[in-house]
Formats: C-alpha cells, sequence, structure tokens
C-alpha cells in the first residue's frame, strides 16, 4: 500500500486520506479500520508501518491523537486496479455489461463496509448507486458521503498499463475535485454557524451585513459546480456536492439570510419613520407657536418662553395618545427585538 497524498479542509475533522492499494494487499480491513468498523483491535490493519501517526506526519493532524485513528473519521479516496482472480469487477468483455456485483464492490470500497457491517437494502440499491460515474469501459467512480472509490473493470497487466494513468488522475484533478467539494462544505458549515448566531448579538444590521459579506465572498470564490468544461471531474464533484446536500443547504443559507435582510430593513424603516413621527409631533407646535408670534409682532421674551412651554405640554400630550405611543414604539421596536 502506497499513501499518495493527505490533506485537511478547512475543518481539522474533516481529514481526507488518499490511499493507494496494490492488488496484493488487502484493501477493505484497512478502509474498515478507517470508518472505525475494526472490531479486533490487536488485527488492526494501521499498525505498524501503516500507522496513521507516522504516514500522516506534518501532512494532516486530528484533534485527540491519543484516542483511536478511526474516531477521526476521515473522508477516504481508494483506488483498487484488479487482476484476473477479481472477476466480481471484471466485464467479460470490452463491449460487455457490467456484472452487478461490480457496483455492489465499488459501494464496499466507497462505503468502507462489508455487508456483514451494513447490508445494502435491495430495494434502495438502484438510488444508493445512481451517482456511479463511468469514466470509460475500464474503470468507474463512486462518491458517498464518508468515502470515494475508483475500481477497474479490466485485469491490470502491470507496468505501463492504462490503470497507472487512471491512478494519476486519481490522485491530481479528481481529487482536486473533491477537495474543492469539501472546501464548499466547510464553508457552508461556517456560514450555517453564523446564522445560528445572528441574534446572539445586538448589532443585528452588523452581523447581517457581515454574513451578507460572506456569503458573496464563498459564492464569488467557492461555489462553482464545474471544476473543468468538460469531463468526469464535474460529475465527481457533483455527486459530492449531492452526498452532503450542499446545493439545497446553500439555498436555504440565502433564503434565511433574505429574511434577515428583510428584517434589518424593517427595523430600520420602522425606526427612521419613528424619529419623523416625534419630529412632526415637536415640531408642529412649536412652528405654529412660533408662527403666530410672528405674525403678532411680538418681541417678548416672556411671550416666547410661554410659547415653548405650551409646544412643550401639546407634545407631551400628543405622545400619550395611540398615535405618539405607536411612534415611541417604532423608535424602541428594533433594540427590543434584538
Amino acid at each position: 500500500m502506497e499513501l499518495l497524498r493527505a490533506s485537511t479542509a478547512r475543518n481539522p475533522e474533516h481529514a481526507l486520506a488518499v490511499l493507494h492499494f496494490s492488488v496484493d494487499r488487502p484493501l477493505l480491513p484497512v478502509l474498515r479500520a478507517l470508518a472505525g468498523r475494526q472490531p479486533d483491535a490487536a488485527d488492526d490493519p494501521l499498525s505498524g508501518p501503516f500507522d496513521p501517526a507516522g504516514l500522516l506526519a506534518g501532512i494532516a493532524d486530528v484533534r485527540a491523537p491519543e484516542a483511536p485513528f478511526a474516531l477521526a473519521r476521515p473522508y477516504s479516496i481508494a483506488f483498487l486496479a484488479p487482476t484476473q482472480q477479481h472477476t466480481p469487477a471484471l466485464r467479460t468483455g470490452p463491449e460487455e455489461a457490467l456484472p452487478a456485483t461490480a457496483d455492489r464492490w465499488l459501494w464496499q470500497l466507497a462505503s468502507r463496509s462489508t455487508p456483514n457491517d451494513f447490508p445494502l437494502p435491495p430495494e434502495t440499491a438502484g438510488e444508493q448507486l445512481k451517482d456511479t460515474v463511468r469514466i470509460s469501459a475500464d474503470w468507474s467512480a463512486l462518491v458517498l458521503r464518508q468515502g470515494a472509490a475508483f475500481l477497474g473493470h479490466r485485469p491490470d497487466t502491470g507496468a505501463g498499463d492504462f490503470f497507472e494513468f487512471g491512478a494519476l488522475h486519481s490522485r491530481t484533478v479528481y481529487l482536486d475535485a473533491l477537495l474543492l467539494g469539501s472546501l464548499q462544505r466547510d464553508h457552508i458549515d461556517e456560514l450555517t454557524d453564523e446564522l445560528s448566531e445572528v441574534f446572539n448579538s445586538t448589532q443585528l444590521a452588523r452581523r447581517v451585513a457581515t454574513l451578507e459579506r460572506n456569503i458573496a465572498v464563498f459564492r464569488s470564490t467557492y461555489w462553482r459546480q464545474h471544476l473543468t468544461a468538460h469531463g468526469a471531474a464535474n460529475d465527481l464533484l457533483l455527486a459530492f456536492q449531492n452526498q452532503h446536500r450542499l446545493p439545497a443547504r446553500f439555498h436555504e443559507i440565502l433564503a434565511e439570510a433574505a429574511d434577515y435582510s428583510r428584517l434589518v430593513q424593517t427595523q430600520e424603516s420602522q425606526q427612521i419613520s419613528g424619529a419623523l413621527g416625534v419630529l412632526t409631533i415637536l415640531g408642529l407646535p412649536l412652528g405654529t407657536a412660533l408662527s403666530i408670534l410672528q405674525v403678532l409682532g411680538d418681541n417678548s421674551a416672556a411671550h416666547l418662553l410661554i410659547a415653548l412651554g405650551l409646544s412643550i405640554a401639546a407634545t407631551a400630550a400628543a405622545l400619550t395618545t395611540r398615535y405618539g405611543r405607536l411612534v415611541l414604539s417604532s423608535l424602541r421596536g428594533g433594540n427590543n427585538k434584538t
């Protein structure tokens, strides 16, 4: 077994391990161990030269290194080139259809499980395998929520075989598609957390503005549904997004952010209307009194003070009416609701 590449997304819990197995090494035991399905610690295939602490040193870390590695649940990408003995995965001829066992084996590699771990219900098998990508007649790929797998459908002839080219693609452009999907997933997780904390601050307008800016940055930088102009990499990216419901989650984020933006706009409109109402209630009596004094040509300071006092009394009386209470409520509503 050769560790080709390992990486982490923005979330340290979302480690990604890319494993390349030669045909003479057991594949499913290692994948089951990565998924936490290894029942006997004495038979743990991740010990010795395959100890994750040594394989991932300086590349990826888990939050609790003293805990069993399987608890980290890394996202695994496996590539298997079969031999003549792997008949369940092989076509009987270049133009022949794949046996049903090929997709079942591909699902086991991607799900990191055996039928004893998780028997795939025959009623839903078609739904589980609908995102299988037929890259060519020679190999297929399947992307699931916790792992992806590439499986050949003709025997590997050794050095110089097509599968060397396939393995190169699986750890370059196809890996990049899955890495982009994992970045999108982590950013959407962060945006979801931000949505949950919008009302935890009194600065609602500022929090919503920051949220809208982060959504715009994510959309312009990371939210891509096509990695290349054409090819299987796009299908792998779309399959990853579908497995994690990324399009639906992002649409929910956009809808919820739009609701918060409308809420902020409504509160600001209410506060502006309340301020204009106060100015109207205060300015109308005062303006009327001053206009009368000006028309009468009265320059007496005492009369001016009396006019001011009457204006203040009229304003206070107006604020006790239903309209006045509504104006004051509009001014206080934003802060009280926040």
